[in-house]
């Protein structure tokens, strides 16, 4: 890592939200990841173009990150600057119907500022622990909802440093993707249109899906959330189950005995576990019902 870069980014920012050799099994919600070079928690949009200007001057490579659910960091870990989008960047404001939120806003915490200001339409993403800036690169869904169907603007930093606001119809969406895939810009807002309703309605909807979640899905074990995209016409955790999966354990990693479609952390799972696991959930489910899964969750870092 290039010492004159974080000499300067220590003179720039406050040292207490600037981290070297972070492990980063404490910023993803599989508690699995080795260190990233620098770690940095930014206040404002601002202070995440300034930074990224910087890295730039510098060629550092920079990674995003908002709560780190649906993603394996390898046990290398991450080469160059992480910026880490959290409760410093987390405000949500309401203009009518519509919610503007930073990049670090829990979908969880989202959806209950909606609920008690009588706001429909973020039901289904209570139970996603992600942020609003994972959740909008990933189009994350649930129960039939999904990102895009209240997304209508995203403010973005681009590698160059510049300020872009993105309409709705520019951002690309589709199953589990965006146009932040292919265009390395940082997500720092967005702008969530929903619909009045009665608080108490929403409320029992929120409820029911979270029973829901609850009753089927391994909480209680570090995961990434549902570990393959669903392949069409079938559903990756019946596939598995019916290949006889459930409970297959590699190190400390394991298929979960509750939900096939997730891969849970037992304890001291490595990624290098993970992935094992992975390829030969993939190798056995092609062979018994010649169908190909493929991760959902995104695998980055060194190996």
């Amino acid at each position: 890592m290039n010492e004159t870069f974080i000499h300067s980014c220590y003179q720039e920012f406050e040292r207490i939200r600037l981290f070297e050799n972070a492990p980063m099994r404490f910023h993803t919600t599989f508690r699995i990841g080795g260190p990233a070079d620098l770690l940095f928690y930014p206040h404002n949009t601002e202070e995440v173009r300034a930074i990224i200007q910087k890295a730039k001057n510098y060629d550092i490579p920079i990674t995003i990150l908002g709560n780190g659910s649906n993603l394996l960091i390898r046990d290398g870990g991450i080469r160059g600057l992480v910026i880490r989008f959290s409760r410093q960047m987390s405000a949500i404001t309401q203009e009518g119907t519509t919610l503007i939120v930073g990049a670090g806003a829990l979908l969880k915490d989202i959806a209950s500022f909606a609920q008690k200001k009588g706001l429909s339409g973020l039901e289904f993403a209570c139970g996603i622990p992600g942020s609003i800036g994972g959740a909008i690169f990933m189009n994350a869904g649930a129960y039939d909802g999904e990102v895009k169907s209240v997304v209508t603007a995203v403010k973005t930093i681009s590698p160059d440093g510049g300020v872009r606001l993105y309409s709705a119809n520019e951002l690309d969406f589709g199953y589990r993707h965006s146009v932040f895939h292919t265009n390395n810009e940082a997500i720092c807002e967005a702008h969530l249109c929903l619909r009045t309703d009665d608080p108490s309605s929403i409320l029992e909807r929120m409820s029911d899906l979270n029973q829901r979640r609850e009753s089927k899905q391994p909480l209680s074990y570090p995961s990434a959330g549902s570990t393959f995209k669903r392949p069409p016409g079938y559903f990756a955790g019946t596939l598995i189950d019916q290949t006889g999966l459930k409970g297959l354990t590699y190190g400390g990693a394991q298929v979960s005995q509750k939900h096939a479609g997730f891969i849970i952390n037992i304890g001291g799972a490595t990624a290098r576990d993970v992935q094992q696991l992975i390829h030969s959930v993939q190798n056995r489910v092609y062979a018994k019902h010649n169908v190909r899964l493929f991760p959902e969750l995104r695998i980055i870092g060194e190996p």
